[in-house]
């Protein structure tokens, strides 16, 4: 079996999950229709891994997604979100772990949806 970095620091992650992000969710339809979207699009690992310059949780978690590639033309056709608009709306799903760069989210997330 051969050693993936990328798989390795994401399932510290998913190993520490926080159920309230599900509260983010409240009263907000678009970023509902973009978790749902996130789930069927492609997100992958970059062919090549930018090496991790740091250690801390947040250093780790932006690796991973500086090394994650995905369809932002296709997440905004399937979540009716305009691309402009998409930042707006991914940060905080990033930031606060509701979707992971694998194409999966959260599963007190995914329970709740």
């Amino acid at each position: 079996m051969s050693h993936d970095p990328y798989a390795e620091k994401l399932a510290t992650f998913k190993e520490n999950e926080k159920p309230e992000v599900v509260l983010l969710l409240a009263d907000d339809p678009e970023m509902i229709k973009l978790i749902i979207a996130w789930t069927s699009i492609a997100a992958s690992p970059a062919r090549e891994l930018s090496p991790l310059e740091g250690a801390t949780e947040s250093e780790v978690w932006d690796w991973l997604w500086q090394n994650t590639t995905y369809s932002r033309r296709e997440l905004s056709a399937k979540s009716s979100i305009p691309v402009h608009q998409l930042d707006r709306k991914l940060r905080p799903l990033i930031g606060n772990e509701v979707i992971y760069p694998d194409g999966t989210v959260n599963s007190f997330v995914q329970r709740h949806l």
